[in-house]
């Protein structure tokens, strides 16, 4: 049977910053449809994006997108529907470290940011975009391409994803989900630490893997072969 992937983007660009994994992954058969942030905490469009949902066999996003994965493939569970499988990119269940989950972004340094973009979002998405990119050998290239993808955001989405970001906290949700889940972390991510894949192993779930490959926050975008065959690789062990 065909996989057919939910690939959820990430904060900040839109859909088109997925697309290089996007034909990658159909190249090999595998029937991918993009779909932007949305504001989970909102009943209504919970419900909506819950109902597409039901459509696919895998979940998938990348950063807040893998949040939004989690939820959805949760809430499908919940409601007595087979679990899909679930694969996060470069996402960290709890964007924001606590007391339990060290290794996040430092509160005082996302206030600082949450501050910024009310200043002025145009500076602080320019300067998040270069996080994207830090970290990577080529992170100049990196960021042409970043910036020649990148599509127009409105700033009440970006309002609300903010919020998720800083509220989300779905460890548990990772702890107790049936089906398999499989996380492809970076190691020179500036946004999401690499020792979350040792917390995520820590978790020790049933059918979780972790990997940790070389590259920036933006591996679906600048490591697309490598995240590519990953996913090919863990998806043909469903199989």
């Amino acid at each position: 049977m065909q996989q057919r992937i939910l690939l959820i983007t990430g904060w900040g660009g839109g859909t088109g910053l997925l697309q290089p994994v996007q034909h990658s992954l159909m190249q090999h058969g595998i029937q991918v449809d993009v779909l932007n942030i949305f504001n989970a905490a909102d009943p209504v469009q919970f419900q909506q994006q819950l109902e597409r949902a039901k459509g696919y066999s895998v979940l998938m996003g990348w950063s807040l997108g893998g949040q939004l994965a989690t939820l959805l493939a949760d809430a499908l569970a919940q409601s007595g529907q087979a679990p899909q499988a679930l694969i996060t990119l470069a996402s960290n269940p709890c964007f924001v470290a606590q007391d339990a989950w060290p290794h996040g972004m430092v509160p005082e340094t996302f206030q600082q940011f949450k501050q910024g973009f009310a200043k002025d979002a145009a500076a602080t998405l320019k300067r998040f975009g270069y996080l994207v990119c830090q970290g990577s050998a080529q992170s100049r290239q990196d960021l042409q391409k970043l910036q020649s993808l990148i599509q127009p955001q409105s700033l009440t989405l970006l309002k609300q994803g903010l919020a998720l970001l800083e509220q989300l906290n779905l460890v548990t949700i990772l702890k107790n989900y049936p089906a398999p889940q499989y996380h492809l972390l970076a190691h020179e991510d500036q946004l999401v630490p690499c020792q979350v894949a040792e917390d995520l192993q820590n978790l020790a779930a049933t059918n979780l893997q972790v990997e940790v490959i070389s590259g920036s926050h933006g591996i679906p975008l600048f490591e697309t072969d490598v995240v590519t065959q990953k996913i090919i690789d863990y998806l043909k062990q469903l199989s």
